[in-house]
């Protein structure tokens, strides 16, 4: 009976925000609270929906100061050169634009945080997006193909869980997965190509000097719809400071990649100093934080009520019996090909479980069964990855909200939108690690 409940409360909530009849916000608070008085879990609700609120109130602290300090490096100028070096090499063209969103966040994300992945590249991209009237849709789910492949390196998260729960060495279950991963970036351009494609066609190509006429440029090349905009924009630019708010980026994101200390920590930190570096009077710090508490509210907010839905999926032990109830259904017969099984169902899986009740709740149970039929425990760690493309677009996943955020796009419409996409980066993995051997079918 739980399990269903389970499932019926997560289709529920899908339902509800992918036909638009509730925002995710309310969704994510409303939904699994009714599911808990139904299921007679009424008189838990609220230190269930706590607990799980405490589980995500670092991730919610870490993403306050994040968008907060990459605001103040907007507002500062320190992407406008990118910006307009890239709207010079592509040329008003919406394909390139589209693969370089593609190139930048593969390469971006390699350090394995998604967070900061969506930050720099849609600060660096979205300026292009709206000026060239572009799909916002295509920007956040390149991002997330891209972050969704190279999530796999042992220090993005998952690849730890599945070596941690079934007792593996990182060696083994990682390096075969490197081809696996070039495949999943090979599909990544592919797909922004051919999104790319489809805008231009839609569109057509503007030339950088129609552009220029037409929405005007500061001396970086940093474009802006009218000329009230460009001088509102212009007083809060910091050109002098370029280099010394590039340097204190680097040095966060190095200190970010080592974990020196917790994400929150540091953003907190980077944040109180590019602020106070940059804009020294008081009043001109209020107005900064004031301009983007929008973003904060909106995807701290999310994250928040966010801890309630997990709370109760996980206090009232749906979860654990949704993943049961799942395991019990693959047939004695399908046993041998365990490997092909499990990199297909870990997409749904993974979509409606957090990577913690998946990786320690679920993979052990099915790789005790696996190995009844000879199926070594790697070879089903490394299955277990392949859906994490999917698994991002989760609205179990904090990074997500931050994304759909900064990008400005409703969740459900986004959702709608990204599915085909993600099932498809997964899939394509999975097809090149049979091809390779890394799994065996």
């Amino acid at each position: 009976m739980l399990a269903i409940l389970g499932f019926a409360m997560v289709a529920t909530f899908m339902y509800l925000i992918m036909s638009g009849r509730l925002s995710a916000l309310i969704a994510l608070m409303i939904v699994p609270a009714a599911f808990a008085i139904f299921a007679g879990f009424g008189s838990d609700i609220g230190e269930m929906a706590l607990e799980g609120i405490k589980n995500l109130a670092p991730t919610g602290v870490m993403l306050m100061f994040a968008i907060l300090y990459f605001g103040v490096m907007i507002d500062a100028g320190l992407f406008d050169p990118v910006v307009g070096k890239i709207l010079k090499a592509v040329k008003g063209d919406p394909m390139k634009i589209v693969v370089g969103t593609a190139v930048l966040a593969l390469i971006v994300s390699l350090d394995g945080d998604g967070t900061t992945t969506y930050m720099i590249t849609i600060s660096a991209f979205f300026p292009l997006y709206q000026r060239l009237k572009m799909n916002p849709l295509i920007l956040p789910t390149v991002a997330l193909m891209a972050v969704g492949v190279t999530n796999l390196t042992p220090w993005g998260g998952p690849t730890a869980r599945a070596a941690s729960a079934l007792s593996l060495d990182m060696h083994d279950l990682f390096n075969p997965l490197i081809p696996v991963m070039i495949g999943g970036a090979v599909w990544v351009i592919f797909s922004a190509y051919w999104m790319g494609k489809m805008e231009r066609k839609r569109l057509g190509v503007l030339s950088v000097e129609t552009m220029s006429v037409a929405i005007g440029k500061n001396e970086h090349g940093m474009v802006f719809g009218d000329e009230v905009a460009a001088d509102e924009n212009m007083q809060w630019k910091r050109p002098k400071l370029l280099w010394l708010n590039l340097l204190l980026t680097i040095t966060l994101m190095v200190l970010l990649i080592l974990g020196v200390m917790p994400l929150a920590i540091l953003f907190m930190l980077a944040f109180a100093i590019a602020i106070t570096i940059n804009y020294p009077n008081v009043m001109h710090q209020k107005e900064r934080i004031a301009a983007h508490a929008g973003n904060v509210l909106a995807v701290v907010s999310l994250v928040f009520a966010a801890g309630i839905f997990t709370g109760i999926l996980s206090g009232t032990e749906m979860v654990d019996a949704m993943a049961n109830s799942l395991v019990a259904i693959i047939p004695d017969a399908m046993g041998p090909h365990l490997p092909v099984i499990t990199a297909i169902t870990s997409m749904p899986f993974t979509f409606f479980m957090s990577n913690d009740a998946y990786y320690f709740g679920v993979l052990p149970i099915i790789a005790e069964a696996a190995s009844n039929y000879g199926i070594s425990a790697v070879e089903l760690g490394r299955a277990s990855l392949l859906g994490q493309p999917v698994h991002l677009l989760s609205p179990l996943v904090a990074s997500t909200y931050l994304l759909v955020g900064m990008a400005k796009v409703d969740f459900g419409q986004y959702q709608r939108f990204a599915i085909l996409w993600t099932i498809g980066t997964s899939l394509v993995m999975t097809v090149v690690a049979l091809l390779l051997g890394v799994i065996s079918l």
